[in-house]
């Protein structure tokens, strides 16, 4: 889970690149062992401390007072929020994926016309405590879709073809159909509250020049004047796509997450860059960590170090004063988040 291949190499292990040996010099000491510790090292001290134990220090060290976490994603093996919150001593609320209420709705009802019906009073439902919703459309189509909302017929058509294709099978419907995609995004938008999209860097589930956020941009200025907080994700290697959507439209947020961790010794170079042209209170840290505690862990020690390299840099050579360098970490490190999610 250190990568986003599908399975291990042959010849080689994901310790064996920059998001492992960030975990090996970041993560090591906070198992009890010398920073630099060999992979084997790491790995046995990890199995004999347990899982439970080493997310319980990962997570309270990495400084985070508040996780909003996507609790659309399929399977046991991550924790709920009850259980992240307890694991990390933080706030944690709650972000909700669009497809996955689709895809419940649709399992349940099994008919187009009563999904079409009810979609937005089950997504309302969903989100009564919830900060933000989320699509995965990167994932299941791409962003290059038409701009304008799906009329009824469109979305009923593929409401149908999602429920035959689902036929037969003992999982639930998958929507990757682009016309109920696209309906989901405007059901999220209307419902007001924060949307996130991934974009960018990915597994290979995704085509990766189809998940440039540049593509989304006809569909921008239309939910532009719905005044909705649209939150790109990760967005590397489109970081600078996603600082110049940013500055040109008054509702777009962004962050580098996945990448800062994954990307370790030259997590300063992303941040560097998404600090190029986007305005300093459209961007948002983010950990995105999924899976192995480690990549919390690494994204807030590796952010931090970015920043104090970078910004630092800038008020040494004096194009920055203190003041402003401080103003910003801020902004970016919790007070933009706070304010675009509503966190009390």
């Amino acid at each position: 889970m250190l990568t986003e291949a599908p399975h291990a190499s042959p010849v080689a292990t994901p310790f064996d690149s920059q998001v492992g040996f960030a975990i090996r010099r970041w993560c090591a000491p906070l198992l009890d062992l010398p920073a630099h510790a060999s992979a084997d090292d790491y790995w046995e001290a990890r199995t004999r401390l347990g899982n439970e134990e080493v997310t319980r220090r990962l997570l309270r060290a990495t400084g985070t007072s508040a996780y909003l976490l996507d609790t659309g994603l399929p399977g046991d093996d991550v924790l709920d929020i009850d259980g992240h919150a307890a694991a990390s001593q933080a706030t944690v609320r709650e972000v909700v994926r669009l497809e996955t209420v689709a895809e419940s709705l649709l399992a349940q009802t099994g008919s187009s016309d009563a999904f079409l019906a009810g979609f937005a009073d089950r997504l309302a439902e969903a989100t009564a405590d919830a900060v933000g919703v989320k699509s995965v459309l990167a994932y299941r189509h791409g962003f290059d879709i038409p701009a304008a909302r799906p009329s009824a017929d469109e979305v009923r058509a593929g409401a149908d073809a999602t429920l035959r294709a689902a036929g037969g099978r003992d999982d639930r419907p998958r929507v990757t159909d682009p016309a109920l995609l696209r309906h989901l995004l405007w059901c999220g938008v209307d419902r007001g509250l924060p949307l996130q999209l991934h974009a960018g860097y990915g597994d290979r589930d995704l085509d990766l020049h189809r998940a440039n956020p540049i593509l989304l941009t006809s569909w921008l200025r239309e939910v532009e004047r719905a005044g909705v907080p649209v939150m790109l994700l990760h967005c590397y290697p489109y970081h600078r796509e996603a600082g110049y959507l940013a500055q040109v439209f008054d509702n777009v947020y962004f962050d580098v997450g996945l990448a800062t961790g994954h990307v370790g010794a030259q997590s300063s170079q992303v941040v560097a860059e998404s600090l190029e042209l986007a305005p300093f209170h459209k961007q948002l840290y983010s950990s995105d960590g999924y899976g192995p505690a480690e990549l919390h862990l690494l994204g807030s020690v590796l952010w931090r170090r970015a920043v104090a390299d970078v910004i630092g840099g800038w008020v040494t050579r004096g194009d920055w004063s203190v003041r402003d360098a401080a103003r910003v970490v801020r902004l970016v490190g919790s007070e933009n988040a706070r304010r675009v999610y509503r966190l009390a």
